[in-house]
């Protein structure tokens, strides 16, 4: 991590080409925000088309601040967003700018926060206040530090339980060392609202980085060899607890290829289930096609034209997210002239 935070601090000073990934934004949001945030842009996808007016995002790995002040537009005044990042050079880049951009745009949602994006309780700038006047100089003093973080991290997170519905990420998941990315996923499920969702754009591979690759510090600061394989990043988020995870965007195209291994950008997108779920009723779904059949994440196969009772839980994940269009969803108790209708309406048969 430490490579990481040295790259990009120097990158917030001064534009590195190297960490550069050409994508197109929508122009009436960039007017407002200062050259030297969208000179200093190091991204791989524009999550911020994801978002909606009124939510609460989350940007995790904000940099200077270009994705939040995107974002801050399109959620509008009644919105909020917070963006995360761990170095200090960017945050002074995005805190400095707020003010510019909060005066053309007439309000001020948001917030930069000093965290790990895989540590999402811990607040650094308030436990960097407790160790000024706490210094550790002994292992007792450490114990200490361990104490006063748990209790930060219980009684003042850095972002909050269910607290969150879209968590937005441009090109930064891919700079978390592999022991420590499912925790990262583990905490973009617990700050998200149920119901809420994450719009992730960030490099993937194809096959597995070797352990050269991956320890050479060049390019795994670069985002090319942290990167999880296509296959390992749908899978981390289903261990995390999303559902309907799914490629919005893939580049088909390799931004590099490095050894024969090939690293593209692609938009991931994938929702926590909703809350009240279990207390809805049994429901029948059923796949109008075109596959034969079909899984979801849970294994249920839902043949084409088959109806398949659900739990009220299951439902509620159907309803939702990417699955919403995919089924067919009505009550058991549904009239047997014909399937249940789609939500498009029409008459019986």
């Amino acid at each position: 991590m430490e490579a990481v935070k040295q790259r990009y601090g120097a990158a917030a000073e001064a534009l590195e080409e190297a960490l550069c990934c050409p994508v197109d934004y929508d122009p009436r949001y960039l007017k407002v925000i200062p050259e030297e945030v969208l000179e200093r842009d190091y991204g791989c996808g524009d999550p911020s088309r994801y978002v909606r007016e009124g939510e609460t995002v989350l940007d995790l790995g904000a940099g200077g601040g270009k994705i939040c002040f995107i974002a801050s537009q399109i959620v509008g005044p009644k919105g909020r967003v917070i963006g995360v990042d761990m170095t200090d050079e960017m945050l002074e880049l995005a805190k400095r700018s707020q003010p510019l951009v909060a005066e053309k745009i007439g309000y001020d949602n948001v917030d930069f926060r000093h965290g790990y994006i895989q540590d999402l309780a811990t607040d650094l700038d308030a436990l960097g206040q407790w160790l000024e006047s706490h210094p550790v100089k002994s292992a007792a003093d450490y114990k200490k530090l361990a104490d006063k973080q748990a209790e930060l991290r219980r009684t003042a997170p850095l972002v909050a339980d269910n607290s969150i519905d879209v968590i937005v990420s441009n090109c930064v998941l891919n700079l978390v060392p592999d022991h420590e990315k499912p925790q990262l996923f583990r905490e973009m499920f617990r700050v998200l609202k149920p119901g809420g969702r994450i719009a992730v754009s960030d490099i993937v591979s194809d096959v597995e980085s070797p352990e050269h690759l991956k320890n050479d510090a060049t390019l795994w600061s670069g985002c090319i060899s942290g990167a999880l394989t296509e296959l390992g990043f749908i899978d981390a988020l289903a261990d995390a607890g999303f559902v309907g995870a799914a490629f919005d965007k893939f580049d088909h195209t390799p931004w590099q290829v490095v050894e024969g291994i090939e690293y593209r950008s692609v938009t991931v997108l994938a929702y926590k289930p909703a809350a009240d779920a279990a207390a809805q009723k049994e429901a029948v779904a059923l796949y109008a096609g075109p596959w034969a059949e079909v899984a979801d994440d849970e294994g249920r196969i839902f043949r084409r034209g088959e109806r398949v009772t659900v739990s009220g839980m299951d439902a509620a994940v159907l309803r939702s997210g990417a699955y919403a269009d995919m089924l067919i969803i009505g009550e058991p108790e549904a009239s047997e002239c014909c399937p249940p209708a789609p939500k498009s309406g029409g008459g019986c048969c």
